[in-house]
């Protein structure tokens, strides 16, 4: 099957992906552009690479643009430790509500916002739900069992029975419903596969493929099973009313399924929370044929290749991330890539090679942010696997073909623009024809500032901002710098110099410098102004 037939808005000069790519079995066969094609529409990831950018390290100054976003835990709680997060560069804070109680969460914030004042940094707090899941039930004595293969186990759904090596219980009373023979079911993310042999009205018979000692309350998937559990649980209402009390900046949700589901977490924000950005996380089947109604009810995609690697072959994973990621782009929402990215340093104090080159693509695909994990809720080195990540994106950033990235973007995005997006379009390429040192963008809300992300300009685009809240949701688009300016009273003219003052003494800029800055006019009440400055002395 020809994939230039799956999917009429190519968003890739090279290749283009659809649901059915990564959600059938059919044989794929890719159309390559001519030359003459790319020097038209530009490559959206090209690379320049030569034995300089190998052997060199960054020039000084140089500011990473890819975002961090790391998961905090018991060690990585305290205000010392993450002051130390904060310099190693994290800048989202991911608090896993699947994990602790709102006490611990709560000290946990308290600690994020002191660290924070200490280092006058803007750090995201992110608040990652449970979401709705199928586990299995509890086990006699609590005791594990042990699974070997060929064996037969029988699921029944009364989440009260204790289970034994040959009855276990599972959450969801449906499932006999939606499931057929030669099903399959895989258990605490996959050590285990059951292949179902047997559907009774109020049982499951499977049998294992392999040997396992099973714990209790695992994780289940049923790859293909359209799981129809509520979008929010009892407890996820409580933990979203509790986040939007304490003020976080972001919700990751966990298992969105289609748009309404991101209505019904708006919802459960209330009034209260309703500035706070919803992040939908794909990790089914069901996300990945609705995403383009999710992508655009949300504010922004995680790509969880965990949970999504358990529902799609994982062979097909790439293929969905680098999707994701593309439509994300031509959007101009951000996009974060999670899972498994340095995982082997949860007990190495270096990466694999193979995990460097996974960040590195993940930046090349167009991600605006990276997670971890593991690596810093309880890996050994949470400061390094900070650090390592922070070096590969700059690596990576430093390899980016800018101008073929810009003309893919902007030749590949319907006509016309908003005059908004016209104005932000026009603030990189100035900045790519005069060399410009910065952009300069005044924003209340962000999205100017997003806007501008979206056409990935070489250089930092400072975001002048009266709000704290729009400040550190910043750290979620690629190559913002927050200016946080509180300042009663200031024009226009002041807060950029200020802004550009603030840049030189970080090494941004140098006086005599261009720089693009873009505003609205106070009339108009839209951003429809580019004006071209000189960094002040």
């Amino acid at each position: 099957k020809n994939l230039n037939s799956c999917l009429t808005d190519s968003t890739h000069p090279y290749f283009s992906f659809s649901v059915s790519t990564f959600l059938s079995n059919s044989t794929m066969s890719f159309k390559y552009k001519s030359h003459d094609d790319l020097r038209r529409g530009g490559d959206q990831r090209a690379t320049r690479i030569d034995l300089d950018m190998i052997l060199v390290p960054p020039k000084q100054g140089t500011i990473r643009k890819t975002k961090l976003v790391c998961t905090l835990g018991i060690k990585t709680s305290t205000v010392e430790a993450l002051c130390e997060m904060i310099d190693a560069g994290m800048n989202v804070a991911r608090l896993n509500f699947s994990h602790g109680d709102h006490t611990s969460h709560g000290n946990c914030i308290k600690n994020v916002r002191e660290a924070c004042a200490r280092k006058n940094a803007h750090v995201a707090l992110c608040l990652d739900t449970k979401g709705p899941e199928i586990r299995t039930g509890v086990l006699k004595n609590h005791q594990a069992v042990d699974i070997v293969t060929g064996q037969n186990l029988k699921i029944v759904f009364d989440y009260a029975f204790e289970g034994d090596a040959t009855t276990i219980a599972f959450s969801w009373p449906n499932m006999p419903k939606k499931v057929a023979v030669g099903g399959t079911v895989l258990v605490a993310d996959g050590s285990l596969t059951l292949t179902i042999t047997e559907v009774g009205p109020d049982y499951v018979m499977t049998k294992a493929n392999n040997p396992i000692k099973l714990g209790e309350k695992k994780n289940v998937n049923l790859p293909g099973v359209d799981v129809d559990i509520e979008t929010i649980t009892a407890k996820d209402r409580e933990d979203l009313k509790f986040g939007a009390e304490q003020g976080v900046d972001l919700v990751s949700a966990s298992f969105v399924r289609c748009a309404n589901d991101i209505a019904v977490i708006r919802e459960a924000l209330t009034e209260k929370g309703k500035n706070i950005m919803i992040i939908a996380k794909i990790e089914n089947q069901q996300g990945l044929r609705n995403f383009d109604e999710i992508l655009a009810a949300c504010d922004g995609i995680m790509v969880a290749r965990g949970d999504l690697g358990m529902e799609i072959p994982p062979e097909k994973v790439f293929l969905a991330q680098k999707m994701m990621i593309q439509k994300c782009n031509m959007a101009g929402k951000p996009v974060i890539t999670a899972t498994q990215m340095l995982e082997s340093m949860i007990k190495n104090p270096r990466p694999t090679r193979a995990e460097c080159t996974d960040v590195a693509n993940a930046v090349f695909d167009g991600t605006d942010c990276v997670m971890l994990s593991g690596e810093t809720a309880s890996g050994d080195y949470p400061l390094q696997a900070i650090d390592m990540q922070h070096r590969i994106c700059m690596e990576a950033e430093r390899a980016v073909d800018y101008y073929s990235m810009y003309l893919a973007l902007r030749d590949q995005t319907p006509r016309p623009l908003a005059v908004g997006e016209a104005v932000a379009s026009c603030a990189v390429s100035s900045a790519l024809d005069l060399g410009a040192a910065v952009i300069v963008v005044l924003t209340w809300t962000g999205r100017s500032a997003r806007l501008i992300s979206k056409y990935c300009p070489p250089v930092p685009i400072l975001v002048v901002t009266t709000a704290p809240q729009v400040a550190r949701q910043c750290h979620l688009s690629w190559g913002l710098v927050p200016v946080l300016d509180e300042t009663p009273g200031k024009q226009q003219p002041q807060l950029i110099e200020d802004a550009l003052r603030w840049a030189t003494i970080r090494g941004m800029c140098k006086p005599d410098d261009k720089a693009i800055a873009v505003l609205g006019g106070v009339q108009s009440g839209q951003t429809d102004q580019l004006h071209v400055f000189r960094v002040p002395a």
